[in-house]
């Protein structure tokens, strides 16, 4: 089995049907969606396993109202292992916001 990673710095950009990935998008719901306790841990089972910069899930985020948005996650950065566990941090970064995904 591959050592557990201590913390994934994610990034997420919302998919649009007008290729803008940010026109009209709430960026901070969806960032505070992408970090509660209970998504953390839906993504942690879900995606549990080897991980590797670069991988990227499509996942949904509630917007209220039966209201989804579809996002992609994408694996920036992998520390101190190679799989995902209940153990992992997750650090969810919108995808604009480089300066935060680099750190």
């Amino acid at each position: 089995m591959a050592p557990v990673a201590d913390r994934l710095v994610l990034s997420f950009a919302p998919s649009t049907a007008d290729g803008n990935p940010w026109s009209g998008v709430d960026t901070e719901w969806i960032a505070d969606e992408l970090r509660g306790d209970t998504y953390q841990q839906y993504l942690r089972r879900a995606h549990g396993g080897p991980v590797a910069v670069g991988d990227e899930w499509d996942e949904f985020v509630s917007c209220g109202c039966a209201t989804p948005q579809d996002v992609v996650l994408r694996v920036e950065r992998v520390e101190g292992g190679t799989a995902l566990s209940d153990a992992t941090t997750l650090d969810v970064h919108p995808r604009n916001d480089t300066e935060a995904v680099s750190q």
